[in-house]
């Protein structure tokens, strides 16, 4: 199975992205396809034996779109001059339109050569070709609904298009009687109603376009921050070059006040570097050799020379967007729902105008009149509004999600994160900083000290835990060389071995004596520092024990805040860590968390979260990613807390880059949002339409209260553009820091 996103031109509005994606679900090799109307994309997954793109890109034609090739980057599409002035001059039209045909009604001064009464003739041609222009305007409209109906796939297009082309046939047949005398049938002229309908839906239509390039400013925020050129320096030679000539290996320089062009590592040089719209943090990081770079960060005030590493597609920033246009493309099971309500809908409108049309004509009401209501009935249930509802709430809230440090994989989530009432977390790295410190050493053997953390860090070069970081950094800090290790093992829950020339080392906790048969001699001294809330290492070398070592972490600030805020909102939350049980309690009771389960391996992690959702429990776990992948694989959410340099391996559904837990807060809050605004636009979509299709039908009429096809085009379009404003809304959560 392959998957591909391509960018489709073409549509506009929701019953085309609609369209689309039932056509493309029927062919043979699609797995699944989802097409998003705001992002004008639509994300495949076939069968490479049997399709490719070239494929692919016909059937999007078949369906009467095109596509653009595969989708590289997200644009804004504003209104040109030359749209707007023909929305304008339409716009002029269909006053003078309204005021030719209906002028006369309201006693308003008429043309003399176009009055209906003494010049019917010239009346109708004028109302012809008037109509004939806007039915041109609107030829897209036309044309998707006759391709739609055709797929078997009648959409709103298809109810317009069915309405227009009645009113405007009937009209031209009514206009030839007139021209062969019978003046009377000058008034059972609906000219008008065609054109005013195309005309409201365009309308509607242009201001759909508006809103949805507002959706995508949040995420286009972070095309942005890249610089456009770069120096590099070849040859001793430096050269000023646009991101596309910058290859993997390039040496790139960077000077204060300048922008990182692309993922890389320091060479030389050493500076302060902004990297907040990524990681959240807002003072600037000391960067100097070995260090890693993220395009779009800024250089304060140094001089950098770094090698290129990560460009174009591959780049953490492009990564980011690549993971929210994605999440766009997918649907929450809201949205499902809505699009499959939508698919009963058309046809039973359908069916429902074409009965009544019959039923007017068997109770000896006139064809106009039967056609009258026929068309209305068609127009004012076209279920734009229902079609919009859901997709532009979601890529409102994604937009909002990414510009704030949360990454979100799946449309589900934002649907299901206000479900949350357990949180399980881990402690190092995730309630904690994660950059662990030495704090204390108590050393058994006749090592010197530097010695003995020589050959820690060595081990520990080789894994990606904070504890084993504490012992790197020290090593970097003093300068110290690494020892070469050989047959290096990482023991899941007990902890890590390898070979330094003849010597065995262990490194782990107190698991791992019992894993070499030695007798704990040390607890008394483990517990002291396990009191001061460390992390225990114990040094083991060919099973003797060298030294014992506290690790210490640091509490994030605003850890205890979150805790509370998820208490005060009925959230339980729960400490899962391989650490010992006193560390764990320590911490956990600094921030409040109640229940700790301490000393677990990976394997047991999963089955707590397992056992959480056997008691209904809709679980949330968060920790860093990579050693808590099988537990945040497991759970209905898992939520890594990330730097952001590594967003491409993750594994779980959520990411926060800003490395921030108030980030949980916020997504949980953005879901209840979401959720709700959703439900509101449903439920005003699904009262427009019961209220409108009775009244279009004329179960009103006995009280004098009835509705024309014009007023319905433009009460489908106030419909719409209520949706469209309550979406918008969304932009406008407030956000904690």
């Amino acid at each position: 199975m392959k998957k591909i996103i391509l960018s489709i031109d073409g549509m506009t509005c929701s019953a085309c992205s609609n369209g689309l994606e039932k056509y493309l679900n029927k062919q043979k090799g699609v797995f699944n396809a989802s097409v998003n109307l705001v992002m004008a994309n639509a994300s495949i997954e076939y069968d490479e034996k049997l399709l490719d793109q070239e494929k692919l890109e016909e059937f999007v034609k078949q369906a009467g779109f095109k596509s653009l090739g595969e989708f590289k980057e997200i644009k804004t599409e504003n209104k040109s001059k030359k749209e707007k002035i023909t929305f304008i001059i339409f716009s002029f039209l269909a006053v003078l339109l309204m005021y030719i045909a209906m002028g006369h009604m309201v006693n308003l001064p008429t043309i003399p050569l176009l009055d209906p009464h003494t010049n019917p003739i010239y009346y109708t041609i004028c109302l012809a070709l008037l109509t004939i222009c806007f039915i041109s305007y609107g030829w897209d409209i036309l044309k998707n609904g006759y391709k739609n109906l055709i797929h078997k796939t009648p959409n709103m297009d298809t109810l317009v298009s069915i309405g227009v082309l009645a009113s405007f046939l009937y009209s031209l047949y009514n206009m030839i009687r007139i021209w062969q005398g019978d003046h009377h049938e000058v008034m059972n002229l609906y000219f008008e109603s065609a054109a005013i309908i195309i005309y409201f839906i365009k309308l509607g239509r242009y201001i759909e376009g508006i809103s949805q390039n507002k959706t995508k400013e949040a995420i286009q925020k972070l095309v942005k921050i890249t610089p456009d050129t770069a120096v590099i320096q070849k040859d001793g030679i430096e050269k000023t070059v646009t991101l596309d000539e910058i290859q993997v290996g390039d040496t790139v320089i960077v000077k204060a006040g300048e922008k990182i062009a692309v993922d890389g590592t320091i060479l030389e040089g050493t500076a302060h570097v902004d990297e907040a719209f990524i990681t959240g943090e807002s003072k600037p990081v000391t960067k100097k050799k070995g260090d890693k770079v993220i395009a779009g960060s800024l250089n304060y005030d140094g001089y950098l020379k770094y090698q290129a590493e990560k460009i174009g597609k591959n780049s953490t920033v492009s990564e980011i967007v690549r993971l929210v246009v994605e999440a766009t493309n997918t649907k929450a099971p809201i949205a499902k729902l809505a699009d499959k309500v939508a698919g009963y809908f058309v046809p039973s409108v359908i069916a429902i105008a074409i009965v009544t049309f019959l039923v007017y004509l068997g109770m000896g009401q006139t064809f106009a009149e039967s056609l009258t209501t026929f068309i209305t009935i068609l127009v004012v249930a076209c279920p734009c509004s229902l079609g919009l509802a859901t997709p532009l709430a979601i890529v409102v809230s994604e937009g909002l999600c990414a510009s704030n440090g949360i990454l979100i994989k799946k449309s589900e989530i934002l649907e299901n994160a206000q479900k949350v009432d357990t949180i399980v977390f881990d402690k190092t790295g995730t309630l904690t900083y994660g950059k662990l410190k030495i704090s204390e050493i108590i050393n058994y053997s006749d090592l010197e000290e530097q010695t003995l953390l020589q050959l820690v860090g060595s081990i520990e070069n080789h894994v990606t835990h904070p504890i084993g970081k504490a012992f790197t950094r020290y090593l970097e800090e003093k300068k110290i060389e690494m020892l070469k290790v050989q047959d290096f093992q990482n023991i899941a829950g007990f902890g890590v071995t390898g070979k330094i020339e003849k010597d065995e080392i262990a490194l782990g906790n107190a698991k791992m004596l019992e894993k070499y048969e030695i007798e704990n001699k040390y607890q008394e001294e483990e517990q002291k520092l396990k009191e001061k809330g460390n992390s225990i290492v114990y040094v083991i070398r060919n099973k003797e024990v060298l030294a014992l070592i506290g690790v210490g972490d640091i509490v994030r600030d605003n850890a205890k805040e979150v805790i509370q805020n998820l208490s005060q909102n009925h959230i339980d939350t729960i400490m899962l860590t391989g650490d010992n049980q006193e560390t764990a309690e320590k911490i956990a009771k600094e921030i409040g968390i109640t229940k700790v389960i301490a000393n677990v391996i990976p394997a047991d992690k999963t089955k707590v979260v397992q056992d959480l959702k056997k008691e209904n429990k809709f679980v949330m776990m968060c920790g860093d990613g990579i050693n808590d992948s099988p537990a945040i694989a497991s759970s209905d959410i898992g939520v890594s807390v990330n730097d952001g340099s590594d967003i491409a391996m993750d594994s779980s559904d959520v990411i926060l880059t800003k490395n921030d837990l108030t980030s949980i807060l916020n997504l949980i809050h953005i879901s209840q949002k979401t959720i709700r605004n959703i439900k509101q636009n449903l439920f005003w979509a699904f009262f427009y339409n019961c209220l409108m299709i009775p009244i279009a039908i004329g179960v009103l009429k006995p009280f004098g209260i009835s509705i024309s096809p014009m007023f319905a085009s433009l009460a489908m379009v106030l419909s719409s553009i209520t949706v469209i404003l309550n979406a918008l809304r969304l932009r406008n959560i407030k956000i904690n820091s």
